[in-house]
């Protein structure tokens, strides 16, 4: 039904002679639509993109916080590095 009142409206355009000034603001109108809807894409990718590495860069943070915490604390080593500072085992 859409379509039929479009094309309508199309050919009264062309009937009354103004088809080029409605496809010229036509074009103009779809053509702001595409490029903020484009725009709008860009934006929410930089965001997520920049969420993303501060995210990433919390994590790595946090992994390298954590080993550094146990390997400070760690002063036996594992079960195999055990005896050999000289305590007679």
């Amino acid at each position: 039904m859409g379509l039929f009142i479009l094309l309508l409206l199309l050919v009264l355009a062309a009937a009354a002679g103004i088809l080029g000034a409605v496809l010229k603001a036509t074009l103009v109108i779809v053509l702001s639509l595409v490029l903020a809807v484009v725009v709008l894409f860009w934006i929410a990718s930089w965001y997520v993109r920049r969420r993303m590495r501060g995210f990433q860069r919390d994590v790595e943070r946090r992994f390298d916080a954590a080993r550094r915490r146990r390997d400070a604390y760690d002063v036996g080593g594992t079960d195999a590095s055990r005896g050999q500072l000289g305590d007679g085992s």
